[in-house]
């Protein structure tokens, strides 16, 4: 029987640790995220998940260690690289032009990837206008997708927070992403936007990988394939949603419970 080839990772952390002066933010902390896999990075406060993301997004150098995107075929990436190789990402907040409509928002997320042209477009350029009309269908496509295109000639002032969320999910993926970063997707969000963030983001999964942080225990139990626990900046579990709730130091490092 031939072997199976296994499928390069979106993601990989090799035993990457970082410090700041004396203190150890992370220690040895390894994983990975797979083709097409939803994976949730969790852990109390301070326990080294934002480190870990700004790492993965180029924000912050490991001390040592490795991150790379074998999917991309790249190793670790300075954010203005990022979405020219297809990662995206979106900020803890919504992050939109007060001043653009949600529709000129979302075209504003191609402009990091090659040809994007839209700020040659607002400025009124000849090499912009060739490119204004696709990217206006293109955007109302990804309005569409995560179905606020009702909000596209809306500033953002006008707009519930649940929708502006939205609408900077339809912006990261204007850079048409192998791997979509989220950073606190649910916070803010009442229980009927969970449910519909909850199906957006598993839609997305059938053309993108997805590595979100999140303190919403709730919210990723019913969203990723594979958790990843952190504390004190170490690893303490991975595994399936399943093998993560039932598991001891988890039970005492993020819930409290002591077995």
């Amino acid at each position: 029987m031939a072997e199976t080839k296994s499928r390069p990772f979106a993601l990989e952390f090799e035993h990457v640790s970082v410090s700041f002066g004396g203190l150890l933010a992370l220690s040895d902390v390894s994983f990975q995220v797979g083709e097409n896999e939803i994976v949730g990075l969790i852990g109390p406060n301070g326990a080294g998940k934002t480190t870990a993301f700004n790492v993965a997004c180029g924000f912050q150098k490991p001390t040592s260690g490795k991150v790379s995107f074998p999917l991309l075929g790249r190793d670790g990436l300075k954010p203005p690289q990022l979405a020219r190789a297809g990662v995206a990402r979106t900020l803890q907040g919504v992050g939109l032009f007060s001043r653009m409509s949600v529709l000129e928002n979302v075209m504003a997320g191609a402009q990091s990837r090659p040809g994007g042209g839209v700020w040659s477009s607002v400025v009124g350029l000849p090499s912009g206008h060739r490119h204004e009309s696709a990217l206006r269908v293109e955007a109302v496509t990804q309005l569409e997708r995560v179905g606020v295109a009702r909000f596209a000639n809306t500033l953002p002032s006008g707009i519930p927070y649940g929708i502006a969320k939205k609408v900077s999910i339809a912006r990261a993926l204007m850079q048409n992403p192998k791997l979509l970063m989220l950073d606190e997707p649910a916070s803010g969000l009442d229980e009927n936007e969970l449910e519909e963030f909850i199906a957006l983001i598993v839609d997305l999964r059938s053309s993108m990988s997805v590595l979100l942080v999140e303190h919403n225990m709730d919210f990723v139990m019913q969203l990723v394939q594979q958790l990843v626990v952190l504390n004190f900046g170490q690893v303490i579990a991975k595994g399936s949603p399943r093998e993560i709730s039932n598991n001891p130091d988890v039970l005492a490092a993020y819930l409290g419970i002591d077995e």
